[in-house]
């Protein structure tokens, strides 16, 4: 028996214990769901809001103070009614506390503060409101009472819907009413005791599910608008981002090219608005860069143009710097500086560009040519192009110059403008002629070869040779299509397979590099019925230095299809004697300063035989160039030299004065 009513006994605290967890746990929800959120944005967020409530809130509470003392002056207790005036004050200033314009100005730090003191000034003040409105209430007639039981609804209706963003505050002054005055009237045995304080509770409960739903609402928005603000902040960034990317050259962290030159047009266009002085351009091509790459490895050259950029920022009189791409930077010289001005501003930055630069123990030296120009009105692609014809010119005299661009410059630029129009639009096949040029054997006089020269004519009546026109033809990317035609059009005109003879055309440096180049010149080849084998393809070093690794990938393609391969002006520039054994050669034509040299020249004479000889170990044939004196041909026969050509054995022209060059020679 006792053992039975012990388990029950257990049974019944095990069933009350988890009720009163259930009701724990509930309890512990819904206090969470009157709980306001934490954070920066949401410690604004109420504060702001609440700003704009609770002045109202504090006025409504001063009105109903003010009016119940008013209605029981004379008949409650001076010192009870006289309470209600200083509640008002107290209510006022509260007001004057939460007013927008002085909530905007306080920190995070005492909002949160305000939001702290409002959750328990709220319950406080609510409770002192009551207890002075109930004490009140047994000193007035029916009629003062129902203004007691009016005014409290009124003040915690408006109470609890002015606190709908501070849920807890809510709950708080709901409590600090309801409890007191229900209790009150049930104890003073009101008529209607039950009915007030049942309806009390249940609007109370409402209004307060009213507020926790206004405030999740809230909360919801707040949550969409600070999403909202960081997908801003994102974008924004990623705007930031793209505009660095698009305006800063990743390399340098200068300006890149298409922000330099939207300056340079910011510039030009402020300059002719209010018609002042026009900025200067430099544009810099740096001189050894790509020794140091090639010696040192990219990251050295990296180095460099970083260390340059820096260096090209730092200089006095520059308005903006940027690199243009590779190895090539834009300078903005202050338009204030005059002619000697600036070229001293542009010495100053090739000093700085020779300046050593040190990169993992190493120093590495660069310098540079600089071409100038004084913006016109001539647009941004009009300063670019006086500019880097300024730079051209520049480079030519090396040795790091700086060249102004002047009135001879532009008189040159605009007739190579014309050339370049006219070579652009014309119909090569109409506008060019082949003249040829013997290649004799010097020992028996037989002319064994002809190189075909290429004249193009603007106008058809001046004539101009490769060095006029290759590089309009370069510009124009019409290289290709000049090969084509001048091949095809020598093997027309000088049929090697019915007269025996060689037949040496030359290449373009874009036609050595050209993926697909072999093929179609083999192509052109076999449709005239030649052999491959008896064309020379004469290419030159500045070729084969643009891009050693594929200029030798395309002389083997070449190979393959049978063609012989010379290298051209051998002896003049950077001539490697490295290269007669990595490059699939079969010729190289020594150039004209060494035939001019041979004759009076020991150093010249060593240097050719050292060439001959590593030529002949390498089964490789040597053709000298430029022959014009008897002295010049002795002395190539000295060092065993065969082939010759030059104006000695006859000028260039067509193929039957070539030809016939050659028979008088024999006869």
């Amino acid at each position: 028996m006792g053992t039975g009513n012990l388990q029950a006994g257990d049974e019944a605290g095990h069933g009350a214990r988890p009720l009163r967890v259930r009701l724990l746990r509930r309890l512990a929800r819904l206090r969470l769901r009157f709980r306001q959120h934490q954070g920066e944005s949401f410690t604004r967020a109420y504060a702001q809001s609440l700003s704009r409530r609770l002045p109202l809130l504090y006025m409504v509470v001063v009105v109903d103070l003010l009016l119940l003392s008013i209605r029981f002056l004379g008949r409650a207790p001076t010192v009870l009614v006289l309470a209600g005036p200083a509640l008002c004050l107290f209510g006022a200033s509260r007001a004057v506390h939460w007013l927008p314009y002085r909530v905007r100005r306080r920190s995070l730090r005492q909002l949160r503060r305000d939001l702290e003191n409002m959750s328990r000034i709220g319950g406080f003040s609510g409770l002192l409101f009551v207890s002075w409105g109930l004490a009140l209430y047994p000193f007035g007639d029916a009629d003062a009472r129902s203004l007691v039981h009016y005014m409290l609804a009124v003040t915690m209706i408006s109470g609890i819907l002015g606190l709908t963003h501070a849920p807890q505050t809510a709950l708080r002054l709901a409590l600090s009413f309801v409890i007191p005055s229900s209790l009150f009237f049930l104890l003073a045995g009101h008529p209607n005791a039950v009915y007030v304080s049942l309806v009390q509770v249940i609007v109370t409960v409402i209004l307060l599910f009213i507020t926790q739903g206004h405030h999740r609402d809230f909360v919801q928005l707040e949550l969409s608008r600070q999403e909202l603000v960081e997908r801003e902040a994102e974008t924004a960034q990623l705007a930031g981002e793209a505009q660095r990317q698009a305006t800063i050259d990743a390399l340098t962290g200068g300006l890149n090219r298409r922000a330099i030159l939207d300056r340079l047009e910011l510039e030009m266009a402020a300059a002719a608005q209010d018609d002042a002085p026009h900025p200067w351009l430099a544009l810099i091509d740096l001189d050894g860069f790509k020794h140091v790459n090639d010696t040192y490895g990219h990251a050295a050259g990296d180095e460099a143009l970083k260390t340059i950029s820096a260096r090209l920022g730092a200089l006095s009189g520059v308005v903006a710097h940027g690199r243009l791409g590779g190895d090539e930077f834009a300078v903005m010289f202050d338009a204030a500086l005059e002619g000697p001005a600036v070229a001293a501003a542009a010495a100053g930055l090739i000093d700085a560009i020779r300046r050593e630069i040190p990169h993992n123990g190493a120093s590495l030296r660069l310098s540079a040519s600089v071409g100038l120009h004084r913006i016109c009105a001539q647009g941004v692609s009009g300063a670019l192009e006086r500019a880097d014809a300024a730079l051209y010119k520049a480079k030519d005299r090396g040795d790091g110059s700086v060249v102004l661009f002047g009135p001879e410059d532009e008189v040159a630029l605009q007739q190579r403008i014309d050339v370049t129009r006219r070579f652009n639009d014309c119909a090569l096949d109409d506008r060019l002629r082949l003249l040829y040029q013997p290649i004799r054997n010097a020992q028996d006089g037989r002319v064994v070869a002809v190189e075909a020269l290429a004249r193009w004519s603007p106008d058809g009546v001046t004539w101009q040779s490769p060095a006029a026109f290759l590089a309009v033809a370069e510009a124009t990317r019409r290289t290709g299509e000049l090969t084509r035609v001048v091949l095809a059009r020598a093997l027309a005109e000088c049929r090697p397979w019915e007269t025996g003879l060689g037949l040496a055309i030359n290449l373009s440096p874009r036609d050595v590099i050209r993926d697909g180049a072999a093929a179609t010149i083999a192509a052109i080849v076999r449709d005239a019925g030649a052999s491959p084998q008896s064309i020379t393809l004469e290419v030159t070093e500045r070729a084969i230095l643009a891009d050693p690794r594929r200029a030798a990938l395309q002389l083997r393609a070449f190979r393959d299809h049978g063609f012989r391969i010379a290298l051209d002006d051998f002896g003049a520039g950077w001539s490697s004697l490295s290269q007669l054994r990595e490059l699939p050669l079969d010729m190289i034509k020594l150039d004209r300063t060494l035939s001019a040299a041979l004759p009076t020249d020991p150093g010249a004479r060593a240097i050719a035989g050292m060439i001959v000889a590593l030529s002949w170990q390498l089964g490789i044939d040597c053709t000298l160039e430029g022959v014009e004196t008897e002295d010049q041909v002795a002395a190539a026969r000295g060092l065993g030299i065969r082939l010759m050509q030059g104006y000695l054995f006859g000028r260039p022209g067509t193929i039957g004065e070539a030809l016939a060059s050659g028979e008088r020679a024999v006869a």
